[in-house]
């Protein structure tokens, strides 16, 4: 059977308004099988059901934090797994979707980084995370109002997939997103920001720089010698004058690493004239890490050195961190304290 989902919503199967009603199902109701689509001919489901799936994971696994967030490990048709993450706010529900099998990236103090590469996913995949997800939650897809694609993988090396993911998100028919509520993380894949300039969806960037120079940046992301600093930041500041999107700089902060006052002092200088924020974002500890993280007093002390110098910083702590779903500790396990295994069976619409 063909995934449905990798389909705008008018190149749905279907005459006339029957494409509407079925992206209807499928992106405001939620049906993640063609019987639900009680309005739709029997006829019509149960072609779509011989020809189509909506599904694109053979298993889904949920856990729950403490937080109120929710890991959830996917199992997909061909047996391999990937995750995304849940979290509701008072205002808002996030999703946290991944791009990739793994990643290629290998930063250093990235659990799925550790993992190397598996494959890319498709669209179909990308978004099925979203649907999974809003099924097991009880909510429609469309209460989802904001995703971050800053899972596993890099997703500027899966542009095409992504774009087309990104494409139906938006859609009025599809999850009718609003491109202001959609970020795309990269650690920084020039020919790729240019591409997302031109393409100009207007998402929002975020860049994981970790570090204003080289040197350090290549010893946290040892594929970083593809492309210098300065190089990166000319796509950015492309990507700025195409899109008049501000840009988001993730920096980790890595004991006696990247975390001394040099290094906050040469991240300003090289943000100055860029509309930027910088998001300081703790080390999450994961099992076999080869790095650690800053105390509280040198994050501390970094943000307030920045905010100094002129440049909007903000310290952003990881949800989930107890369930192995904060940033950076995605790495395909379920967690240790919990032994069940709940699924989609049974969960509301």
């Amino acid at each position: 059977m063909k995934p449905i989902l990798e389909l705008l919503p008018e190149e749905l199967p279907g005459e006339g308004y029957r494409k509407a009603q079925i992206a209807h199902w499928l992106y405001a109701r939620g049906a993640m099988d063609f019987s639900e689509m009680t309005d739709l001919p029997k006829s019509l489901r149960e072609a779509l059901a011989g020809e189509w799936r909506i599904s694109e994971f053979a298993l889904v696994e949920a856990y729950p934090s403490r937080d109120g967030s929710v890991k959830y490990l996917f199992t997909l048709l061909d047996g391999r797994k990937t995750e995304a993450v849940y979290m509701p706010y008072e205002n808002r529900k996030t999703v946290c979707l991944s791009s990739m099998v793994g990643c290629p990236a290998g930063c250093t103090f990235c659990a799925t980084g550790a993992l190397g590469f598996g494959r890319n996913l498709t669209a179909a995949e990308i978004l099925s995370q979203l649907l999974a997800i809003a099924h097991h939650q009880g909510i429609s897809p469309r209460d989802i109002r904001n995703v971050v694609l800053m899972g596993m993988g890099e997703p500027l090396l899966n542009l095409g997939n992504v774009l087309k993911a990104i494409r139906i998100m938006l859609h009025p028919k599809g999850l009718a997103m609003s491109p202001r509520r959609i970020t795309l993380s990269t650690v920084g894949i020039p020919k790729g920001i240019y591409r997302l300039a031109e393409e100009d969806l207007g998402v929002r960037l975020a860049l994981s720089l970790h570090a204003p120079d080289d040197e350090t940046r290549r010893k946290i992301i040892p594929t970083a010698h593809r492309y210098s600093v300065a190089e990166i930041l000319e796509a950015v500041r492309h990507y700025y004058a195409r899109t008049k999107r501000r840009v988001t700089f993730e920096y980790t902060l890595l004991k006696g690493l990247n975390d001394h006052p040099w290094q906050a002092r040469l991240l300003a200088k090289l943000l100055k004239g860029i509309s930027a924020h910088v998001n300081l974002i703790p080390f999450n500890p994961w099992e076999g890490a080869p790095v650690e993280g800053t105390p509280k007093a040198g994050i501390l002390a970094f943000a307030e050195e920045l905010k100094r110098l002129g440049i909007p910083t903000s310290i952003r702590f990881s949800r989930g961190q107890d369930v192995g779903a904060a940033c950076g500790q995605l790495a395909l396990k379920a967690p240790k304290a919990l032994t069940f295994t709940p699924t989609l069976e049974g969960a509301g619409q």
